[in-house]
């Protein structure tokens, strides 16, 4: 049986069954005013963190969303839309789509604003969206992609930025590590299911993105999931996995090379009253900005009288691009 299939029957029966804890359930489920989220859409959220951020959501968006768990974060972009099909939740299991489509009732009678035609449910295969060329605004995951090989990987990364319209975002929450994990853990299809021997090095998962062209990365946050101790997993010693939020926009790819945000600040300390390094980024004295990762470096090596932080891996908004 392939990872893929183990995937697909784990979460049949996740679906059947409310696993609680399957992922990170833990996480705090953000809340908005006059949102109730259903209990069993909470006991059902098999995601590592949010994909949900309203400085996304603006102006109407046309959302996609795979893989669509208990419908939590579909009803939570809804709440932004309130448009009959305004969200779309592709999936491959039908049970899941089945209890997606039953606790979408039971949020109707929890709140008076939502509608079950908000969101357009569809059984599909996010190696191959059946989702019309650049036809959605925000594309959003959860710890769906960290299950993937890299081939498959690469191939569903490339499918969201097909669908998405230029400057679109591709919003996603995923496992990630950066502690070598050996073959025997990396070959285990039920860890792969269950988003543990999946996770892959922030570089690479970044670099993945860039490769498939999008030209703008925002680390928006990066904190504990899990760890993998040698009692419980095949590993020599402590071995701790993070979650991170990131969102992948798709601009044009700079001449220079992608835009990645983690979180760095510049502050210009000189005697002048700014400094303007002729390529658009004016940094005025004593006063922070927000740069990326490129413009960190080529700013660090070209004036002495800029201090430029670490990152922070979080990132929201705003800076030198």
């Amino acid at each position: 049986m392939s990872y893929l299939n183990v995937t697909s029957e784990l979460y049949r029966e996740a679906a059947l069954k409310p696993e609680i804890g399957l992922c990170c359930t833990t996480n705090p489920v953000w809340q908005f005013p006059g949102l109730s989220i259903p209990r069993i859409m909470q006991e059902m959220n098999y995601g590592c963190g949010s994909t949900v951020s309203a400085q996304d959501l603006v102006g109407n968006p046309r959302v996609l969303y795979v893989g669509v768990g208990g419908g939590m974060e579909l009803l939570q972009f809804a709440y932004f839309s309130r448009q009959k099909g305004g969200v779309i939740g592709v999936d491959i299991v039908d049970e899941m789509l089945e209890a997606s489509r039953a606790n979408f009732k039971v949020a109707e009678s929890e709140n008076d604003w939502f509608s079950s035609d908000f969101v357009e449910l569809v059984k599909g295969n996010a190696l191959n969206l059946p989702i019309e060329d650049a036809s959605v605004d925000v594309a959003a995951q959860n710890c769906l992609f960290n299950i993937f090989k890299e081939e498959d990987l690469r191939k569903a990364v490339s499918e969201m930025y097909r669908v998405l319209k230029p400057h679109g975002r591709l919003v996603m929450s995923d496992p990630v590590c950066d502690v070598p994990l050996g073959d025997t853990l990396r070959s285990d299809d039920r860890l792969r299911a269950l988003c543990l021997s999946g996770s892959i090095p922030v570089s690479e998962y970044i670099k993945i993105l860039t490769d498939a062209g999008f030209g703008t990365i925002e680390v928006r946050a990066r904190r504990i999931y899990r760890v993998l101790s040698p009692n419980h997993y095949p590993v020599e010693e402590l071995v701790p996995i993070e979650s991170i939020e990131v969102a992948a926009i798709k601009d044009p790819m700079p001449a220079d090379g992608p835009c990645v945000f983690t979180g760095k600040t510049a502050i210009y300390y000189g005697k002048e009253v700014s400094y303007d390094d002729g390529k658009g980024h004016v940094l005025l004295q004593n006063q922070p900005l927000a740069v990326c990762d490129k413009t960190a470096a080529a700013l660090q090596a070209e004036n002495g009288e800029i201090y430029i932080s670490g990152s922070t891996w979080h990132y929201n908004g705003g800076g030198c691009c």
